[in-house]
């Protein structure tokens, strides 16, 4: 990643604030109730846990830095002329690392980066994906699954209920053949021949 921007400290920007940007800065502080603005940013990020069932909130915090970092990033490269090409270079990778990662609808513009919010990355986790796939009906059902050992992307048992799933990942979803949830599904679905059962049973033996 390419974090080549120098950022101003503390001190340099607090430098910049005399005369006037003084007095507006100083007004403009009396006008926020920090307390309300806490309130609301917080309740926001509940219901961003709650609904895609981030089992640490933790988590909701890296994924709001990284969205900081990647507003930055975007940002800088505008400053640069359009024909720049360390800037269409460094626009493409990222545009194709964001894409590849299914934060981005389409790898165009630097326009969709800008706007990346944390329930894009929400959506990435691979409980979320489960649930989107119909694996499950709910996401908390999917967690449980995961972490019981239900799911594997490829070969690999993936046991983290909040992997990031990319876009090649996902076509590789499946159940473990030894799960006994794939096993009801097959059967309530009427696709579960002599063979599968017997595979399932010496699996089990």
């Amino acid at each position: 990643v390419f974090f080549f921007f120098k950022q101003k400290t503390a001190y340099e920007i607090s430098a910049c604030l005399v005369g006037s940007e003084m007095c507006i800065r100083d007004r403009l502080l009396k006008k926020v109730n920090f307390f309300n603005w806490k309130k609301e940013n917080n309740s926001h990020e509940v219901a961003v846990v709650r609904r895609y069932h981030l089992q640490d909130r933790e988590d909701y915090t890296r994924y709001n830095k990284i969205c900081g970092i990647i507003t930055k990033m975007v940002n800088k490269l505008k400053e640069l002329p359009d024909n720049d090409q360390f800037r269409i270079k460094i626009t493409q990778q990222m545009l194709d690392k964001l894409f590849n990662m299914g934060l981005i609808k389409q790898n165009s513009s630097l326009v969709e980066c800008a706007k990346i919010p944390v329930s894009a990355f929400c959506r990435r986790r691979l409980a979320v994906v489960l649930q989107r796939l119909k694996f499950t009906e709910t996401i908390k059902e999917a967690v449980t699954f995961i972490e019981q050992g239900h799911i594997r992307i490829g070969t690999d048992v993936v046991t983290d209920p909040s992997l990031l799933v990319t876009r090649s990942m996902e076509d590789h979803i499946t159940w473990v053949d030894s799960s006994s949830i794939k096993k009801k599904i097959l059967k309530y679905q009427n696709k579960l021949d002599d063979y599968d059962m017997l595979a399932l049973s010496l699996i089990h033996i």
